[in-house]
């Protein structure tokens, strides 16, 4: 695990963005992964992706990395930042965007803006 360990903290700290998901950016495989992929993609956010089902100890091995049991995972500047549903609710409530400027993650401040007005 080690070895795991190793290169997913390599990986977070070398990406100002990752996201550690089932399938691909471009093909995700769960809907929890297709939705965080989705807002990044939509909101123009340029990320590294990571496909958990590409190795079973990066499966793993994020898991015990974030002490967070359930995948995706986002990461910002080597930070854990959260799965599905918080980065869900960050982006509808402005908290996303904030943290993406606070780090200087570019971003499209139109397309996020047009994601919660969908959603109100």
């Amino acid at each position: 695990m080690t070895d795991a360990k190793t290169r997913i903290d390599e990986t977070v700290k070398a990406n100002d963005v990752v996201l550690y998901m089932k399938g691909t950016k471009e093909m995700p495989q769960c809907g929890f992964s297709s939705r965080v992929a989705g807002v990044l993609n939509y909101m123009g956010v340029a990320y590294q992706d990571v496909n958990v089902l590409a190795d079973d100890e990066i499966r793993q091995g994020i898991k015990d990395y974030s002490d967070w049991p359930t995948i995706p995972q986002l990461y910002v500047k080597g930070e854990f930042v959260g799965g599905c549903d918080i980065i869900t609710e960050m982006t509808l409530s402005g908290e996303l965007d904030t943290l993406l400027e606070e780090n200087g993650v570019a971003y499209d401040k139109d397309a996020a803006d047009k994601i919660r007005a969908a959603n109100a």
